[in-house]
């Protein structure tokens, strides 16, 4: 791809030369905390009133989804309403389902945790649907449509990592991406949905769900885990592990369809004319599941009877940062997306941006994309900038999909709405993809210009 020139001496010497004026201006500041709740604040305990309520994908995303919410320990056995929507106040008898709980214990106290799994809908049908806290405690009705026919257009949204500063920061993104695309259905999240470790976690889970409420409120979200939804047991010696944190199987009701090793954190689902198939990148790569995940990955990609193809994992098949190597995923995931020509592969881990194609010059398919919405920015690797194009740094994203009929229209916009990404890709009724490069309206390549964060690393550009 040529669509852009890559660094060149010139545009170095003018990076260089640009960080005099941000070095002076960040030795007057002080980086921000992580979150925006003050150290002993109970901003985010559970209370009778329901809330982080999230609707999730079923495997037919025609015909179900799931939910998912949290109350206090108080409430036990809470119920989710849903009637087909009317315009009237009166909607008619809703029906009624039980909710499956769970008790979580955080640093804000023990919340319940409740799912329901809601079947038997009609497609294309906009439905009504509210849960119950306490008593006569009932969150908001919202308004969800089933998927349609696979021939139906359809409109998602992919973020990056969000990960730290989610309240401050990330909550821009998801209202200008929802600016951009207020037909969106789904929204997918590549991982490191938060920081974790610091003894906070309860409180950026609370800042992530207030950050998505754009999201959340209106369209069916299906994340993949990334490193940092997992934490490290034993750290340190030698019995150290990887262990998956308590927030992620609660606080998300996902299809019970994953990998064998992976069952809580690989899913797949159909949705109109897409099949997204969804992997543990770090279970792959740290617990010794890459092989089950590729076999069963392969399946579902042979079996897909939709006419496009999408797969979500954290860590990227090629890292376009310094001293990462994902070789584990290339050994075994990467011969799946490649042989199945898997139209987009959606990542994260790396706090840059990144886009290329796969191994076979000249084939349109697969996309390869690593994308950033959250404020902690990378640097990229020299291999990126020759391997990779377009490239960015210190610029936080958000990307726009739209499928229609044997078009699909890939944008990625910054925080206020740029283009800076955009192709399609051409079906001509086969596995044959056409690639078509957008290149008016994009801006030009961004570049870190500090030479170090205000915590003074200089492997990173922002943090």
């Amino acid at each position: 791809m040529t669509s852009r020139p890559m660094v060149l001496a010139a545009g170095a010497l003018f990076a260089l030369l640009a960080t005099v004026p941000a070095l002076a201006l960040d030795a007057q500041r002080e980086p921000e905390p992580n979150t925006l709740v003050p150290a002993g604040d109970a901003r985010y305990r559970p209370g009778a009133f329901p809330d982080r309520i999230v609707a999730t994908p079923a495997q037919d995303a025609a015909t179900g989804f799931s939910v998912a919410w949290r109350t206090n320990a108080s409430v036990k056995t809470p119920v989710l309403e849903i009637v087909v929507a009317g315009d009237s106040p009166d909607m008619g008898e809703p029906r009624r389902l039980q909710a499956t709980t769970q008790a979580l214990r955080t640093e804000n106290g023990v919340a319940h945790q409740h799912r329901v799994d809601v079947d038997g809908l009609s497609p294309d049908t906009l439905y009504a649907w509210r849960v119950q806290g306490a008593g006569i405690w009932w969150s908001p009705w919202r308004q969800l449509r089933t998927a349609a026919g696979p021939d139906t257009p359809l409109t998602l949204l992919y973020f990056g990592d969000t990960q730290n500063k989610n309240a401050s920061l990330t909550t821009r993104v998801a209202r200008e991406a929802l600016r951009h695309a207020p037909d969106a259905r789904l929204a997918l999240y590549a991982g490191d949905l938060v920081s974790g470790g610091d003894g906070e976690d309860d409180n950026e889970w609370g800042e992530w769900f207030d950050a998505a409420q754009p999201m959340v409120s209106g369209m069916l979200v299906a994340p993949a885990p990334g490193n940092h939804e997992y934490f490290e047991e034993y750290e340190d010696t030698p019995r150290e592990r990887r262990v998956l944190g308590a927030h992620w199987p609660v606080s998300f009701a996902l299809p019970r369809n994953g990998a064998s090793g992976a069952e809580q954190t690989s899913y797949w689902f159909d949705f109109q004319g897409v099949r997204v198939v969804v992997l543990d990148g770090t279970s792959a790569l740290d617990l010794g599941t890459a092989r089950a995940q590729a076999r069963w990955l392969d399946g579902l990609l042979a079996a897909n009877p939709r006419d496009w193809s999408v797969v979500l994992i954290h860590q990227p098949m090629f890292s376009p940062r310094q001293d990462r190597d994902n070789e584990l995923l290339r050994e075994h995931v990467l011969p799946v997306l490649e042989r199945h020509r898997v139209d987009l592969v959606l990542q994260g881990h790396d706090h840059v941006y990144g886009r290329r194609a796969g191994l076979v010059e000249g084939q349109g398919t697969p996309q390869y994309v690593v994308s950033v919405t959250g404020a902690k920015q990378y640097r990229l690797s020299d291999e990126a900038r020759r391997t990779m194009d377009p490239v960015a740094e210190d610029t936080q994203l958000f990307q726009v999909v739209r499928i229609d009929g044997d078009t699909l229209r890939y944008e990625a916009r910054t925080a206020t709405g740029q283009l800076y990404d955009a192709f399609e890709l051409q079906s001509g009724g086969d596995a044959d993809r056409r690639i078509v490069e957008h290149v008016d309206g994009r801006i030009d390549q961004r570049d870190c210009r500090r030479a170090a964060t205000l915590k003074g690393r200089t492997d990173r550009c922002w943090e």
